[in-house]
């Protein structure tokens, strides 16, 4: 079965605290270790109350203390939200603290709203300096060049491994023009997924880092004792999604009996199409799913999202996904 790894927002959930959903990815960090994931991803996302990974470096620092060998990184910072040396300064320092462990993904996106990136102070036109900006991180990643008067201390010499991160086709064709493994966000954003993979495959030109493609592959996937349990488990995702559309700062909602009462069918209908790569049911259901995804989208590996409003069914559900894979 294709590799299983883990995206994870530290989401904050109706009637709990900021502290306890960090708290609560560390802990499923720890889990995931022992179930055989191999590696815990958290993304940079801005202005969203529900999500507690925006200080992604710190966060990685804190899940990376929890635990022991799992890979932890980023999936993604978003790169033109920050300066390449001081992202290579803050991985650096993850390198070196928890060597041999540390991914660094790069998104495109602001990971935000037009009025964040304000805040942030950051040009929105910083997005056309990405193939740059991916190239220069890389070199301050790299062992330290005779002449060079700029070094990023820690960092130089650690060359954490890159990777690209998109929705569209865009990242496709620089993560194959620069040889390097490539992850899609088709939990959220499928519509470009197989032409993404197409183009990723057919360009790819081999790297020092990279010999050959890698294609990693987001998907939601809900695990429970049975289909009807992991559909009403389901409903909080939906929920979320619906939010979204609408444009609710919502936590995090407990699951309902019927979520057709709770969005409209514009609102069902663009969520449904977000949500589109999802896999919810039993073992069973889970396990066949996962194999016809893997099939069809030929990933190297597969990064899960299982939003599950309970913490301990969330647990359950992710430690039911890996026994699936078996």
């Amino acid at each position: 079965m294709t590799a299983l790894s883990i995206l994870e927002l530290g989401r904050v959930c109706e009637g709990s605290d900021r502290r306890t959903a960090l708290d609560n990815a560390r802990n499923l960090a720890r889990h995931a270790e022992g179930w055989g994931y191999r590696r815990f991803w958290v993304a940079e996302h801005h202005n969203m109350p529900t999500v507690t990974t925006a200080a992604t470096s710190i966060v990685i620092a804190h899940i990376a203390a929890g635990t022991q060998t799992i890979r932890v990184g980023a999936g993604g910072i978003m790169l033109p939200n920050h300066a390449p040396y001081v992202i290579a300064e803050q991985f650096g320092t993850l390198a070196t603290l928890f060597p041999g462990r540390i991914d660094l993904g790069l998104g495109r996106a602001p990971g935000t709203d037009q009025l964040t990136l304000r805040a942030l102070r950051r040009d929105p036109g910083n997005a056309e300096n990405f193939p740059a900006d991916v190239q220069e991180l890389q070199a301050f990643l790299a062992p330290v060049r005779p002449g060079q008067r700029i070094e990023a201390v820690p960092g130089s010499g650690t060359e954490v491994p890159l990777w690209i991160l998109g929705s569209s086709l865009y990242g496709a064709q620089l993560a194959a023009e620069l040889g390097l493994p490539y992850g899609f966000a088709s939990h959220f954003a499928p519509d470009a997924l197989d032409p993404a993979l197409k183009i990723y495959r057919d360009r790819f030109k081999p790297s020092a880092q990279l010999d050959r493609p890698y294609a990693l592959v987001g998907v939601n996937i809900i695990a429970a004792p049975t289909d009807e349990e992991a559909t009403f488990l389901a409903t909080s995702q939906q929920m979320s999604f619906a939010n979204m559309v609408r444009g609710a700062r919502k936590l995090t909602q407990p699951p309902i009996a019927d979520i057709e009462t709770y969005w409209t069918p514009q609102e069902k209908a663009q969520a449904t199409r977000m949500l589109a790569c999802s896999i919810v049911g039993s073992a069973d259901t889970v396990r066949r799913g996962m194999q016809q995804f893997a099939e069809r989208t030929g990933a190297d590996e597969l990064l899960v999202v299982s939003d599950v409003f309970d913490p301990a069914l969330r647990l359950r559900s992710f430690e039911m996904i890996a026994e699936a894979a078996v």
